[in-house]
């Protein structure tokens, strides 16, 4: 079975190929294929792969290539985990945002509006490619925004193509773990949009052990969640959200906290993989020794921003291990081998929230097997999560919109209709900034 996985040069692909390696079930991957624009980083990359199948006389074949066409030609899974515009593309797009006084996070707020108008036209071309070159494959999608780029794409090929996100993966595991569950026998009851999602119930042979957690102040002050939100707000809201909502529920805070910060995500990444990716160019270095010590430092100081204004300490130590690439793996076997199983996944809604229509894309557990992923029944969101879910995926679809017609009039109106932008104003600012700075949005007229 051949694996493609375009952005072959990212950071994060040794992960996918860590879970590759410990799959050894008959009609698993033998071959990969990394594409990548960049064949430095594809080098690099390569040389960490090698090292991690060192011994290993069953690991799956890997070649690299920036050709596009070649790379997806008989792929039976497309993985996609592109980052247009690099990482200089996201710190430049939290830094225009936070210098008007907005959140320009990587997918929440202005910045997410920007990565996504510049990303969705290259999703979208691979997409048609995809259609042409590969029919039969299942495309994988982790580029962000998730949930946009993959209603995007599905656009051109239906539910073929299925969002993948490891935030409500590690969410339920924090969940059931405090709770005394195996993550693995616990149906998590999630749902909402790619960053934007709640926990509303936790089910352990039948029973919804949620109530216990939020009844426990203790309990709910013991995990990440519980840190960042406090144990009041939760139970005002009666669920656990997502942590990518603390962007939501506390703005002002993490605004300020992000414009106090020495850099910005976008810029600290950008510097400490740039490092690592000069590193790999000595020849005699360690290269998984390096990706390794990289990793650590990345996965411990992921939203230090958000914890700091909320006071939460340091990541816990589960914390640390990346998890996406599981669900990745996961989602092939399922459908390569009818594998049946349930994860939280972004697809089509299909009727799942009566508040959206069929195609917008939502994130909900999902019965996957060789037919693809099915969204399970959900009850109805409560009023307050209705109208954030509505209000961020009308922005999404004028996203889509501008994309498609490269209207600049659409653009600011994706920006001024969203909730952390407060001003039509400041939205055509944004908009102005963001098209001095990037090549990629040139197509807005």
């Amino acid at each position: 079975m051949k694996l493609t996985i375009l952005g072959g040069g990212g950071f994060r692909v040794p992960l996918v190929y860590g879970a590759l390696l410990a799959d050894r079930a008959e009609g698993r991957v033998t071959r990969v294929v990394l594409h990548d624009v960049d064949a430095g980083r594809l080098t690099a990359v390569a040389r960490v792969l090698g090292e991690q199948a060192a011994g290993d006389p069953d690991a799956p074949e890997v070649s690299f290539t920036t050709d596009l066409d070649d790379a997806l030609r008989g792929a039976d899974f497309v993985f996609s985990a592109i980052r247009v515009g690099g990482l200089e593309g996201r710190a430049a797009d939290e830094r225009i945002a936070l210098d008007e006084g907005v959140l320009g996070q990587e997918t929440v707020g202005a910045g997410g509006i920007a990565y996504g108008l510049r990303t969705v036209p290259v999703a979208v071309d691979i997409a048609r490619r995809v259609a042409r070159l590969a029919p039969d494959a299942w495309v994988i999608n982790f580029t962000n925004p998730a949930g946009l780029v993959t209603e995007a794409m599905s656009r051109h090929l239906g539910d073929r193509v299925i969002g993948i996100c490891d935030s409500p993966v590690g969410l339920g595991r924090r969940i059931a773990t405090v709770l005394g569950a195996n993550p693995r026998e616990a149906f998590i009851d999630y749902v909402g949009l790619n960053h934007l999602g709640w926990v509303r119930g936790l089910r352990v042979e039948g029973r919804d052990e949620l109530p216990r957690l939020l009844a426990d102040p203790g309990l709910l002050g013991s995990f990440e969640e519980g840190k960042l939100f406090g144990a009041d707000w939760l139970q005002s809201l009666g669920a656990v959200p997502n942590e990518y909502l603390h962007y939501y529920y506390f703005n002002r805070e993490t605004v300020r906290a992000y414009q106090r910060a020495e850099k910005t995500r976008g810029a600290f990444l950008r510097d400490q993989q740039g490092r690592f990716y000069e590193e790999m160019k000595l020849p005699d270095t360690a290269a998984l020794t390096a990706w390794d010590r990289t990793r650590a430092e990345r996965e411990a100081t992921y939203m230090a921003e958000n914890r700091d204004a909320a006071g939460a300490g340091e990541r816990a130590a589960d914390d640390l291990s990346g998890g996406y690439e599981k669900v990745a793996l996961a989602l092939m076997r399922a459908i390569a081998r009818d594998e049946r199983t349930t994860l939280i996944l972004n697809v089509r809604n299909r009727g799942t929230l009566a508040v959206l229509d069929t195609d917008a894309v939502i994130e909900v557990p999902c019965l996957v097997d060789a037919n693809g992923a099915h969204p399970v029944s959900v009850a109805p969101l409560p009023d307050h999560a209705t109208g954030l879910v509505c209000s961020v995926k009308a922005v999404e679809r004028e996203v889509l919109s501008a994309a498609g017609s490269g209207s600049r009039s659409t653009a600011v109106k994706a920006f001024a209709l969203h909730p952390l932008v407060d001003s039509v104003n400041v939205a055509r600012r944004l908009v102005d900034g963001y098209t001095s700075v990037h090549p990629g949005l040139a197509y807005l007229k």
